[in-house]
Parts: C-alpha cells; sequence; structure tokens
C-alpha cells in the first residue's frame, strides 16, 4: 500500500496533463498554430526544466509513436476511403514515391555540400526529412474540408510517403557493404518493403471487412475494438514478413473507408478519438525526448534553419513540383499542394532510428530534424489556412455536429443510400422535383449545414447538403450529386 499514494499523484498528473493537452486545441485556433506544435514546444522545454520527464529510452520512445502512427494512419485512411482515393490513387502513389525519393535526395545533396555534412550523414538527414505527416496535415486540416483533388492528394500523400520514407530509412542504415552493393541492398529492401506491405493491405482489408460484417460479437461496444486490434495486427504481420506495416494499415484503412458495415459509425468514432490521443501521445513522447539546450548552443539550431528553409523554398515548390507536373490540377491547387507539404511526428521518428543505431554525428542529426519540424509546423503550418484563401483553394469549416437523431436496424437495410450534394454537380441547384434520378428514387431527408430541411418536389438542393434516399443498387444516380 506505500505505492498508493505516489501512483495517485502520477494518475493525476497525466490526467491532468492531458485535459491540458486536449484545451489546447481551442488555444491553437485561436493563435493560428497547430496544436501539433505547442505539445512539441511545450514537452521539449519540460524535459529540460525537469530532467526526468525524458528518462525514456529511444527504443520505448519509438515503440510508443509506432502504435500512436499506426493508429493515426489507419483512422486516415478511413477518412479519405477508397472513393474518394480512386481519382487521386496515381497521383497519390507517384507522388509518394517519387516525390519522397527527390525530397531525401535534394536535401542530402544541400547537408553535404552546404553544410558539411558526409554523405552517409547527409542521406539520413535527407531520408528522415522527406515524408510529409499525417498527424499534422490531419490536425491542420481538421474541421476543414478542401474542395477538389488537392484535399485528397494531400492527406493521400501523407499516409504514403511515410511508409515509403520510413522503408528509405530502414534500407539506408540496413544497408550493407560499400559502393553500388550498398546501393543495391537499399534499393532491393526498400521495394521488398513496399511490395510486402501493399499485399498485406489489401488482402489484410479485405480480411477486415469479411470480419466487420459477419462476425457478429456479443456487445457493439467490441466492433470498434476488434477494428483497431486487426489494424495493429496488420502491421504486425507486415512487418514481421519484411514489409512496411505503416502501408499495410493505411491501404486497409483506405478500403474500409467506405465500405458498408454494421457499427461503422461507432468504429469510425472510436478510432478518430484514439487518433487525437495518438497524436497528443506522439508529439509529447517526442518533445521530450528533445535536448533544447543542444539545439540552442551547439550550432545546430542554424543548420536546422537553414535547411529547412532549403526545404520550403526551393525542394518543395521546384522539384516536387516537377513531380507533381504530370499530375492534373489547376494552378492554384498545385500550389497550395506544394506549400502545404508539412513535416511532423514521422521525421522525429526517423531520427531516433538513427539515435537507437548509434550513428556517427546522430545527436547532430537528431537536432536538426527537430528545428526543420517545429518550422515547418509553425510556419507552414499556422499559414495553411491564409495561403488557401490567397490562392481561392475552396475551403470550407465543417461545423462540428453533437446531437444525432437516427434509425438502428437488425440487418443491413437494403436500397438506403448517402449522398453529398458535389458543387457543380447536377443536383446542385436543382429541385427535388426536378431531379434526373428515375421513377424508384425517393428523397427521405436532407440536411443543410446541420439542420434539417423539409422534403418536397420545390426543395432546392445546394451544394455541401447531406441527402439520405431510398433506390435499388442498379439504379442508384451517383452521377447527379456528384460534379
Amino acid at each position: 500500500m506505500h505505492d498508493l499514494v505516489p501512483f495517485a499523484v502520477v494518475t493525476l498528473t497525466v490526467a491532468a496533463a492531458l485535459l491540458v493537452a486536449v484545451g489546447s486545441n481551442r488555444l491553437a485556433e485561436r493563435i493560428r498554430i497547430p496544436a501539433a506544435a505547442i505539445f512539441l514546444i511545450v514537452a521539449a522545454a519540460a524535459s529540460d526544466l525537469v530532467p526526468r520527464l525524458g528518462d525514456l529510452s529511444v527504443v520505448t520512445d519509438q515503440r510508443i509513436v509506432t502504435i500512436a502512427l499506426v493508429v493515426i494512419l489507419f483512422d486516415g485512411g478511413m477518412h479519405i476511403g477508397w472513393s474518394r482515393m480512386r481519382p487521386a490513387a496515381g497521383a497519390v502513389v507517384w507522388l509518394g514515391v517519387a516525390g519522397t525519393v527527390v525530397t531525401a535526395g535534394a536535401l542530402a545533396l544541400g547537408a553535404h555540400y552546404l553544410f558539411g555534412f558526409d554523405w552517409r550523414t547527409g542521406l539520413l538527414i535527407g531520408a528522415a526529412l522527406a515524408p510529409t505527416d499525417p498527424a499534422v496535415v490531419f490536425s491542420v486540416l481538421g474541421r476543414r474540408e478542401i474542395s477538389g483533388r488537392s484535399g485528397t492528394l494531400l492527406e493521400g500523400e501523407s499516409g504514403a510517403n511515410d511508409p515509403v520514407g520510413i522503408a528509405l530509412m530502414v534500407s539506408l542504415l540496413g544497408a550493407t557493404g560499400g559502393g553500388w552493393s550498398a546501393v543495391g541492398s537499399g534499393v532491393g529492401h526498400f521495394a521488398l518493403q513496399l511490395v510486402v506491405g501493399g499485399a498485406v493491405g489489401v488482402g489484410g482489408g479485405w480480411v477486415l471487412l469479411q470480419l466487420m460484417r459477419r462476425l457478429p460479437l456479443p456487445s457493439e461496444a467490441l466492433y470498434p475494438v476488434q477494428t483497431v486490434a486487426f489494424a495493429l495486427l496488420l502491421y504486425g504481420v507486415a512487418t514481421a514478413a519484411e514489409g512496411s506495416g505503416y502501408l499495410a494499415v493505411f491501404v486497409a484503412g483506405i478500403l474500409v473507408g467506405d465500405s458498408r458495415a454494421p457499427y461503422k459509425r461507432e468504429i469510425e468514432r472510436f478510432a478518430g478519438a484514439l487518433a487525437s490521443i495518438a497524436e497528443i501521445v506522439a508529439f509529447v513522447v517526442l518533445g521530450l525526448s528533445v535536448d533544447l539546450s543542444s539545439v540552442l548552443h551547439d550550432g545546430h539550431l542554424w543548420t536546422g534553419l537553414g535547411l529547412a528553409g532549403l526545404l520550403i523554398v526551393v525542394v518543395r515548390p521546384l522539384l516536387v513540383g516537377a513531380v507533381l507536373l504530370p499530375v492534373r490540377l489547376a494552378r492554384n491547387e498545385r500550389s497550395f499542394v506544394l506549400f502545404a507539404g508539412l513535416k511532423g511526428a514521422v521525421p522525429i521518428l526517423l531520427g531516433t532510428y538513427v539515435l537507437a543505431e548509434g550513428t556517427k554525428h546522430a545527436a547532430e542529426i537528431y537536432d536538426v530534424i527537430f528545428v526543420v519540424v517545429l518550422v515547418s509546423v509553425v510556419l507552414q503550418g499556422g499559414l495553411v489556412p491564409t495561403v488557401a484563401r490567397l490562392l481561392k483553394v475552396p475551403m470550407r469549416i465543417v461545423e462540428p455536429e453533437p446531437w444525432a437523431l437516427g434509425m438502428r436496424f437488425r440487418d443491413e437495410p437494403e436500397g438506403l443510400h448517402r449522398y453529398v450534394v458535389a458543387p457543380g454537380s447536377p443536383a446542385d441547384g436543382c429541385t427535388i422535383s426536378d431531379l434526373d434520378v428515375g421513377e424508384n428514387f425517393w428523397v427521405s431527408m436532407v440536411s443543410r449545414a446541420g439542420r434539417l430541411v423539409q422534403v418536397r418536389g420545390d426543395t432546392r438542393l445546394e451544394a455541401g447538403d447531406e441527402v439520405l434516399a431510398l433506390a435499388e443498387d442498379d439504379e442508384r444516380p451517383d452521377r447527379v450529386f456528384t460534379a
């Protein structure tokens, strides 16, 4: 019993810190700085003031952040869904792979020629800073919904290039020999990671969907637990098979995302809540691992600022912009995607890989990565809404809808479908009676900006309206509601 009071104090401290972290999201909205930056800065400062807070080992940090990222990637994949991803899938894969490799190579050249790092150190810095971050991208976008392909491309890239960047880092650290043999070893392992991870994600996503639909459980509370546990299982299977567990989880989330299954809304809410907690945990743990005195006093700050400037001003807009040329985008959307390539938890996690390996200049690499990430999150992340407005990229705030009224069914409701009226679609501005939907289509409910709209023949639909309707599956008029 002698440990009861100390344990209660620890519990109180952790709970209070979590409540403050959750509440800081409101502060982040007011000062227009992403919450992730607040978590990172406060945790780093706290570890300097109270050194015991930074006592976690590098391996423990990695494990905690890995689980957090698995949850974030799975939730992000479900948020995107296959119907949104399908039109942009080729562009996402191309940008995720080619953009990551080009960014890593360009930063390695800059680190070597501008800041005097040896080639191996430069490559490790480049590989760590190459991927954008889903935690920051999803957090910055938050309640903001971006019309067109740019939003899907940004979210898809942040999920797709994390597995690529991690596979690249693992391949560099595990490369044996020297010269072209090391390059060949690294490329082979890199390709194996992506192929195995993708295959496990596709197969695992299909199996998970069958479990969600066909395996009855005694309580509705168990369905979300089963789904998230299966996502963690997929990570383990893919990683044990020498593949990218992150890619497997992200792909599985996309395949499950807009598929119909029992208790799907409860699963999405549970995964979303876990992802929000995971974001807080990831940035706090990584912040605690940073030595601010080393960053500020050993010259690493200026190196990090220089690489951040190179990344934001040259690498992303020019080199990644060249990679993006084959992708059909409006000029303003292209510029927005290139600006909003945010760095975050994944680059710092990759920095911990370097620390754990005991690589030469590991501490300096880690400090430089931290500075670049902080600049990206604060500067780029804080300016994303402003840049979207200046570039006239359509972005709207999706207000929360805390009240829900619905019906539950024992069996899957046949023929009930949900549509969202897209801007410029045939349904946008059209009355219900004039919709070109055939005789067997019946609109039962319309929601506009969180409020119910009376359904009559002369009710005029608007972009953003949510429509519940009855229709036969072979007669679904999806084209009417899409641009």
